[in-house]
């Protein structure tokens, strides 16, 4: 049984100043018109089956807002076609804003109310009350329940976190929709978060997240790698990584920046990217050795060498997909 299902959507913005969209967070409006950066999308098609958690995992500006937007009925469709929980995104709106919880990237709740006060407002919103579904969220919910006085504008990042989520279950959604959750949130909360997320997942709530962190893939049932409104693969973060072509090398020397410049420089190069304090090649190891290697950086004056054979991650992955 699926939760979702796209086929072929497709969103241009070049023949638009602002995106006209309803709602984000707030009450739906007619009101709202797109205000923060986010580029189009070109012939997405996928499905997430119920109970999942998929993930779209790309950078900043990739299309990942443009098509949580579209799913949750903010934004128009150029093409395509889209089913949520049954319902079309365009001709059965109503429906779905029923059986769907959003999360927006931008922290959106009322910043004046108190926690409280905006868990209130978004259960009246959709005819429930806090303690009807009071057990749902009882696990978050608890966690901010001694700032339930506090304005929503005070509270800390991972607590605004928490409030957004609460609000977003609080009518109890089939599906539900988190754009980049933890972004700017300390690794702490992140790791909370997701402990949540699976609660959530074995309570048979279906999952849609998107994040520009590449190491909350693992913690998907399967993902989707997006970039510039398209999407690489699809699959499970284990089985994208087995299907990465040629052995990969750290290599780490005393002049960084020449070595990066030099190993891309190497005709039998596949392709080479700054990871942290190392860099990550992959080679044509049918005819280069990590020895022979070795013995060509060293004529180039590099000094120090080390080179090691490591496994891929996700990152790397996405770095190899975005090149071909």
């Amino acid at each position: 049984m699926l939760a979702i299902e796209v086929k072929n959507i497709a969103k241009n913005y070049s023949s638009e100043k602002s995106g006209k969209f309803i709602g984000l967070g707030k009450p739906f409006s007619d009101n709202d018109t797109r205000v923060d950066s986010d580029t189009g999308i070109e012939g997405i098609s996928f499905e997430v089956k119920k109970g999942e958690i998929f993930g779209i995992i790309g950078p900043d500006g990739a299309g990942k807002t443009t098509l949580f937007r579209i799913l949750t009925t903010l934004l128009l469709p150029d093409q395509g076609s889209a089913r949520v929980n049954g319902f079309d995104v365009v001709s059965e709106y109503k429906s779905i804003r029923n059986c769907v919880g959003y999360m927006p990237g931008r922290f959106s709740l009322y910043q004046d109310l108190t926690v409280e006060e905006n868990l209130n407002f978004f259960a009246t919103v959709f005819n429930t009350t806090i303690e009807e579904n009071y057990e749902l969220i009882k696990d978050i919910y608890q966690q901010i329940e001694p700032f339930k006085n506090r304005r929503a504008g005070k509270l800390s990042g991972g607590m605004k976190q928490k409030l957004a989520l609460s609000c977003a279950l609080i009518h109890k959604p089939d599906v539900l929709f988190l754009d980049e959750p933890t972004t700017g949130v300390d690794p702490v909360s992140r790791k909370e978060f997701w402990g949540m997320l699976k609660k959530l997942k074995d309570q048979g709530i279906t999952i849609l997240v998107s994040t520009p962190y590449m190491d909350e893939a693992s913690l998907c049932d399967r993902i989707a790698l997006i970039q510039n409104g398209q999407f690489l693969k699809i699959d499970t973060p284990k089985d994208i990584i087995s299907q990465y072509k040629n052995k990969l090398w750290a290599v780490k020397s005393d002049t960084m920046y020449k070595l990066l410049n030099d190993l891309r420089a190497n005709e039998l190069t596949k392709n080479c990217f700054a990871f942290g304090d190392k860099h990550h090649v992959s080679m044509d190891n049918d005819k280069l050795t990590m020895d022979k290697l070795r013995e060509e950086l060293g004529t180039l004056g590099h000094k120090n060498l080390d080179i090691r054979e490591i496994e891929p991650t996700i990152e790397d992955c996405f770095m190899q997909l975005s090149q071909v």
